[in-house]
This record gives structure tokens, sequence and C-alpha cells, in this order.
């Protein structure tokens, strides 16, 4: 582990053009549920349930969808953790040119990442946009007067469907964002994902477009990832506890960085 942790770090020291990739497993270190994993969302609820066409058409379907965000606890006061402020870290050391994230909770952005650097794969769920009008809430917000579990909101404006501003199974991931990503992925010295199982594309692509490029890859993920081949450094270990450790070798290395 501790050979691992060294390399990593030194790897990070040489690095001039650093991309973050996260997944679940940095959130999961936050308490928020994980997607995929043992107990998981999907574990409980049926994904089917939460396509865009079942969403759209049954008002079922959305009764169990904010059901759902009542649970994950996506409106408590979840914070980040050890890993997010890492990469904040990473970032005021000027080693950090885009974090690309597949989660949706915003704990980058309260973290202290800058959010123009920030790429949302699929969407912050934080946000709540009428697809009527166009009207955007907080999540927050819209639960609170929402409390109970029949209850499904609609626009306090038009009284239109309200969706979470995400990525639904059927909708196409954001074009635009998704350009960007890569090609920060493309010019990349560097690319360290951490917490990601690496098995959603075309969001999964994006480590392969850094590979391609001649970019060192450093993983982070307890289990074992679809791309491990790939991999410079592989560390199984928590989020937090890899990158606490990788930044005090760091830091060591480094000293006039550390503050």
């Amino acid at each position: 582990m501790q050979g691992k942790i060294n390399k990593a770090a030194e790897m990070i020291a040489r690095a001039k053009k650093i991309i973050v990739f996260t997944g679940a497993g940095i959130s999961t270190e936050s308490g928020i549920s994980d997607f995929r994993g043992p107990g998981g969302v999907w574990s409980r609820y049926n994904p089917d349930d939460f396509t865009i066409d079942k969403f759209m058409n049954s008002g079922e379907s959305r009764k169990k969808l904010w059901q759902w965000m009542r649970e994950a606890g996506l409106t408590a006061d979840v914070l980040p953790n050890a890993a997010h402020q890492a990469i904040v870290e990473l970032e005021k050391m000027n080693k950090v040119s885009a974090v690309v994230t597949q989660n949706v909770d915003n704990l980058h952005q309260l973290a202290g990442s800058n959010p123009g650097k920030i790429y949302e794969l699929h969407g912050n769920m934080q946000v709540v946009a009428c697809l009527d009008c166009g009207e955007r809430y907080p999540l927050a917000g819209i639960v609170e007067k929402n409390p109970l579990p029949q209850q499904v909101p609609v626009c306090e404006k038009c009284s239109g469907i309200l969706k979470p501003d995400v990525v639904f199974f059927g909708e196409e991931l954001p074009q635009n964002t998704l350009i960007k990503a890569a090609e920060e992925a493309q010019k990349c010295d560097l690319l360290i994902v951490v917490g990601s199982s690496l098995v959603v594309y075309p969001a999964a692509y994006i480590p392969l477009y850094a590979k391609n490029s001649g970019a060192g890859i450093i993983i982070i993920n307890l289990e074992p990832t679809e791309q491990d081949d790939i991999a410079d450094v592989l560390i199984n270990e928590p989020a937090g506890k890899a990158m606490t450790g990788i930044m005090d070798r760091l830091k060591e290395i480094l000293p006039q960085n550390n503050s």
C-alpha cells in the first residue's frame, strides 16, 4: 500500500495537467447511497422505473422517483469528505485542470473546487427544472414543501412536471459537457480515477481517452474496475484514506506547497 501511495504521489508531483475522474465511491464516504453496490439504490428500486419515458408518462413513476430522492438523503446536511478536500488541495497547487464526475451530489462544489473546472456528466441533483416553463428550483426547497411519501411536486408557476436536472435512463448525456471533458482528457498528462468502477459508458471512455493520449493513470477504488489493466498505479482502498495518504506524501515531496 505505501509503495503505491509513494508512486502515486511521485506521479502527481511530476504532472502539470491532471484530470480527476470521480464516481459513486467518493460520495458513499459522505453517506450518499451507491446505485449499483450491495444495498444500493437498484437493490431497492427497479431501474426500469426511472427511464425518461416512464417519468414523462407515468404519475406512479414520478412518485417512486420522489420517494427515492427523499430516502437517498440528497437534501440532508451531507458534507464533502477527505477525498473531496484532497482534490481541492491539488487544485490549489495548480495541478488540476478539470474534475470530471459521474456524481450528481454537488459535493465537489461544496468542497471548494472551481465550478468552472467541474464537468458533471450526469447532471446535478440539487437543481430541479420544470419541463414546461423552464423554471428552476433548489431541490431542498421543493422537498421541504412536499415532505410526504405520496406527494409529487409540481411547478409553482405553471403546475408543470418537475424533473431533477440529471440524466435519466434513455436520455443522452449533455453532449457539450461530454465533448469538453473528452478534450480535457486528451490534453492531460495524468488522470486519477477516484471511486468509479468504470462500467458506465460513455462516461467511462474518459480515462481511455487520457491513456490513449499518453497520460499516466492512477485508479483508486475499493473494488476491481473494468479498466484496471490500464492503471500505472492501482489502489484498492477507500477514497479518503488513499487520497489523504497521497497528499501527505506529496507534501513531503513538494514542501513548498505545504502551507
